[in-house]
């Protein structure tokens, strides 16, 4: 046990060299030292002795200056980095105390297609610890924008986002202040499973407020979530089943789910899926209830 625990021991002092002597390379002037700097951290951020390290001799801060770099390859390792540290709670709550929201909510406007997916997946670790900078920074607006990306990915990433930020009441209120319910109702047809997938769960989030409700009927999300129900993928299904159950509580979502009854009771009998049979009963039950 008294060797293991020097083993640990030995292994910290080491990681606490190597990570005092990056910490200090990532101002070195020359663009394949910041290059190679910037590799070596993301890959000891993929370890829980890496990402502890990064807390513990600051290097969140540090990394986040190369966001700036003229490099897209400093600039792609650092957001690599950053993301991987934040994969877990401790990483995510660095990243927020670091005050760095509103720089990766700004830079999702200008980076790179291929670096915006790590941001993207940044905040949505960062979200799961706190909302309330990334709505002060204006993400709902950006994440927004970027349901219209050209890339499958990024379109996916960014319903995904508006989820998370949609959990608390400001953020449902913020999604319908910005009108993001009509581009994520047109997403429910997109071709790719993953942003149909986010897309209904970030209706069925936004929709547990009256306000998200009318405005998502409006928006003519009914229809297109019911096409949903027979989706090949489950958790389109599932997330699809969830928003009808939200926007069945409103009289006009009722009235017109009632005519879809038959249809969804199919999923309770035939699907395979036991999330996707429970969430079908559950939307009978709220579509078929009487006052």
């Amino acid at each position: 046990m008294a060797n293991h625990q020097q083993e640990v021991d030995l292994t910290r002092i080491h990681y606490r060299c190597v990570v005092e002597s990056l910490k200090a390379l990532l101002t070195d002037p020359d663009g394949t030292v910041r290059h190679k700097t910037t590799e070596v951290l993301y890959i000891l951020a993929g370890h829980n002795i890496g990402r502890d390290a990064f807390l513990e001799y600051g290097i969140i801060l540090p990394l986040s200056n190369l966001f700036d770099d003229d490099s897209d390859i400093v600039r792609k390792n650092s957001h690599m980095a950053i993301e991987m540290c934040c994969e877990t709670p401790m990483g995510a709550g660095g990243v927020v105390e670091a005050g760095l929201i509103p720089k990766l909510v700004d830079k999702l406007k200008t980076e790179v297609d291929e670096i915006k997916e790590y941001i993207l997946d940044t905040l949505h670790y960062c979200m799961r610890v706190e909302q309330i900078q990334a709505l002060q920074s204006g993400a709902m607006e950006v994440f927004t924008d970027l349901l219209n990306h050209s890339m499958k990915i990024v379109r996916a990433k960014a319903a995904r986002d508006i989820m998370d930020l949609s959990v608390p009441l400001d953020g449902k209120n913020k999604a319908c202040e910005v009108e993001a319910l009509v581009p994520l109702v047109r997403l429910l047809k997109d071709d790719d499973a993953e942003v149909r997938c986010k897309s209904a769960g970030a209706l069925m989030t936004i929709t547990i407020t009256t306000q998200g409700k009318y405005e998502a009927i409006k928006a003519s999300a009914i229809s297109n979530l019911v096409v949903l129900v027979n989706d090949e993928n489950s958790e389109v299904r599932l997330n699809a089943l969830k928003a009808i159950t939200t926007l069945s509580e409103a009289p006009e979502g009722r009235a017109a789910l009632l005519k879809h009854v038959e249809l969804i009771q199919k999923r309770i009998l035939e699907d395979k899926s036991e999330a996707v049979q429970r969430a079908a009963e559950i939307a009978v039950k709220v579509i078929t209830w009487k006052p």
